[in-house]
């Protein structure tokens, strides 16, 4: 994704949990399971999965691996530059010179002379082991492949993680509704058992029935207590996938 695009994404984020916060703030109000809608207090979809690609270590990692596998691509291509250069060398000191002199019918003669000088000398070279281009050759076909193998298991590590999110965001969906079903659910059972507790005073109802009542009092108030853990959880879990906090409820 770009980084401007991304900057853009946790802005937006940022921009939308600060407004809410702030007025949560304002208002001294919290969530509530059963007025609220869990929906409409988290940030767009979109917008979570790109902060979760931006906080994933291991998406992070990857990145990272990609570019150092482009960094030794470029370096083995270059190598080829070990086998050409410019060599040279001077010398500084003091030399004998000799020199002849011979003319037409004459004995040469021999003239040595000694001075301070510089001598020095210099060229290019170029090398081509046979060996080292077949086998620098394989090296950069082998640094694409690794390079495109860090590419793609990138994008499959996108993917796997897109649909994690979008799993996890829709279970604490579901995770949410069925907690409010079960909170009605409890309440209503309240309601009869507070009722049913009435009529067997007055023996409009036997014990038999009141126990029934009871028995469902109680196992509607253990699958809420149940419910509410699930939804906590699936909440926790987005949260750190996302590598953001909510704030929505109290951990």
């Amino acid at each position: 994704m770009p980084v401007k695009n991304r900057f853009l994404t946790l802005l937006i984020i940022i921009t939308f949990l600060a407004i809410r916060i702030s007025g949560a703030a304002q208002e001294k109000k919290k969530f509530e399971i059963m007025k609220d809608d869990i929906e409409t207090m988290l940030p767009p979809l979109n917008a979570l999965i790109d902060s979760a690609m931006t906080h994933n270590p291991m998406i992070k990692y990857k990145d990272l691996d990609i570019e150092v596998n482009k960094y030794k691509l470029k370096a083995d291509r270059s190598l080829w530059t070990k086998d050409f250069g410019i060599q040279g060398t001077g010398q500084y000191g003091t030399f004998d010179n000799f020199s002849t002199n011979a003319t037409e019918g004459q004995s040469p003669s021999l003239m040595a002379i000694r001075s301070n000088q510089l001598n020095y000398q210099g060229g290019l070279f170029l090398k081509i082991p046979l060996f080292d281009i077949s086998s620098r050759k394989n090296q950069i076909r082998m640094d694409k492949v690794v390079l495109e193998q860090a590419q793609s298991f990138s994008k499959y590590q996108r993917s796997d993680l897109r649909q994690t999110i979008i799993k996890q965001y829709n279970d604490l969906i579901v995770k949410y509704r069925i907690l409010r079903i079960k909170s009605k659910y409890a309440e209503t059972s309240k309601i009869s058992i507070q009722m049913a507790e009435k009529d067997f005073q007055n023996g409009i109802i036997s014990i038999t029935e009141y126990t029934r009542l009871s028995g469902i009092l109680s196992s509607s108030e253990a699958d809420l207590e149940s419910a509410k853990m699930d939804f906590r959880t699936a909440y926790m879990i987005l949260e750190e996938i996302i590598g953001i906090k909510f704030h929505l409820i109290n951990e």
